[in-house]
C-alpha cells in the first residue's frame, strides 16, 4: 500500500492477469460512450451548448447576487456557493468527456484518475452538506424569524460553508487514498465516461469489504445524515406555515422553499439512485445516463430554478440592467 503522495509520485499501478504480472505506467482508458459509436458528434454538440450555458448561468447568479446588495442575505449566499460548486463538478468532467467524445484513445493518467475521483466526490459530499445548511437557513427564516439575523448572521454562514467543504476533502482523501492503494485486475478500461468511485472499485483485486464499509459509512454519515437533516428542517417549517393565519402568508413561506426543494429533489434524485445501491446491481451502461444528468445536465438547471421563480432575483435583475443601460447612454 502506498499512500496518495506516494502514489501520485510512482504514476503507476499494478495489473494482475492469470499466471502474468504487469506494471502500466500509461493510466486508465475510459470506455464512455464508445458504444454509441456515430452518435458521440451529436452527443459532443450537444454538451458542447449545454457546458456553456451551464457556466454562464451559474456566473451570472454570481455576478448578479455579488453586485446587488439587496441580495447580501444568507439564502442568497449559499445560493453563491451552490453555483460554484456547479461550475467546479461540470468542469471537472465536461471537457475531458468533449475530447473523448471525439477521439480514439480516451486515456487519462493515473494521477489525473485519482485527483478527478477526488475532486468530484468532495464536491457530492460538499453539496450535500450545503444543502442541509440551506435548508436549515429556511427553517431559521420561518420557525424563528425573530433570532433570524443573530442565528445566521455572517460568521455562521461563513462556517457553514467553510465546513461542508473541509468534511468533503477529509473524507473523500481519506477514501480516495485507500482506494488507490489498492492492486487493480485485468484490463486497464474504466467503464464510464470520468473516474467514479464505482467503476475504480469493479476494477479492484484485493478483498475490497474495508473499501465498501468505509463507503457505506460515508453514504450513512455525510450523504443521508444531510437528507435526514434536511427532511427534519422542512417537517418543522410545513408545520409551521400550516400555522400561519392568512393564505398570502402562507403562500409567501413557502414559496421562499418551493426552489431549494426542488433542487434537492433532483441532486438526491441522481445522487442516491448511484451511490446507495448494493455493488452487484452495478451496471456501466444504465449509470452513465444518470451519471450524465448529476455532471452536466443539473449545473444548467439549479440557476433556472432559483431565477424563474424568484421575484427577488427578477427585481435585481432589472435593476442591474437598468444601470448598465444608463452608464451606457451616459
Amino acid at each position: 500500500n502506498c499512500s496518495w503522495f506516494d502514489c501520485a509520485l510512482q504514476m503507476t499501478y499494478s495489473v494482475s492477469e492469470p499466471g502474468e504480472n504487469q506494471t502500466i505506467s500509461d493510466g486508465f482508458i475510459l470506455v464512455g460512450f464508445s458504444y454509441l459509436n456515430e452518435l458521440q458528434i451529436l452527443l459532443f454538440l450537444l454538451l458542447l451548448v449545454i457546458y456553456p450555458v451551464a457556466l454562464v448561468g451559474n456566473l451570472l447568479v454570481i455576478l448578479l447576487i455579488i453586485l446587488n446588495s439587496s441580495l447580501h442575505t444568507p439564502m442568497y449566499f449559499f445560493l453563491v456557493n451552490l453555483s460554484l460548486l456547479e461550475i467546479c463538478y461540470t468542469t471537472n468532467v465536461t471537457p475531458q468527456l468533449l475530447v473523448h467524445l471525439l477521439v480514439e484513445q480516451k486515456t487519462i493518467s493515473f494521477v489525473g484518475c485519482m485527483v478527478q475521483m477526488l475532486v468530484f466526490s468532495t464536491l457530492v459530499l460538499a453539496e450535500c452538506c450545503l444543502l442541509a445548511a440551506m435548508a436549515y437557513d429556511r427553517y431559521v427564516a420561518i420557525c424563528r424569524p425573530l433570532h433570524y439575523t443573530t442565528i445566521m448572521n455572517g460568521r455562521a454562514c461563513a462556517l457553514l460553508s467553510g465546513v461542508s467543504l473541509t468534511i468533503g476533502l477529509l473524507v473523500e482523501s481519506a477514501d480516495t487514498t485507500w482506494l488507490f492503494s489498492l492492486p487493480f485486475c485485468g484490463s486497464n478500461h474504466i467503464h464510464h465516461f470520468f473516474c467514479d468511485i464505482r467503476p475504480i472499485e469493479k476494477m479492484v483485486c484485493a478483498d475490497t469489504w474495508k473499501n465498501e464499509i468505509l463507503g457505506l459509512t460515508v453514504s450513512t454519515l455525510f450523504i443521508m445524515g444531510p437528507f435526514v437533516l434536511i427532511i427534519l428542517s422542512y417537517i418543522l417549517i410545513i408545520s409551521t406555515i400550516i400555522k400561519l393565519p392568512s393564505a398570502e402568508g402562507r403562500r409567501k413561506a413557502f414559496s421562499t422553499c418551493s426552489s431549494h426543494l426542488m433542487v434537492v429533489t433532483l441532486f438526491y434524485g441522481t445522487c442516491l439512485s448511484t451511490y446507495l445501491k448494493p455493488m452487484s446491481s452495478y451496471t456501466p451502461e444504465s449509470d452513465h445516463l444518470i451519471s450524465l444528468i448529476y455532471t452536466v445536465v443539473t449545473p444548467i438547471l439549479n440557476p433556472i430554478i432559483y431565477s424563474l421563480r424568484n421575484k427577488e432575483v427578477h427585481r435585481a435583475f432589472r435593476k442591474t440592467l437598468e444601470k448598465s443601460v444608463c452608464s451606457h447612454n451616459q
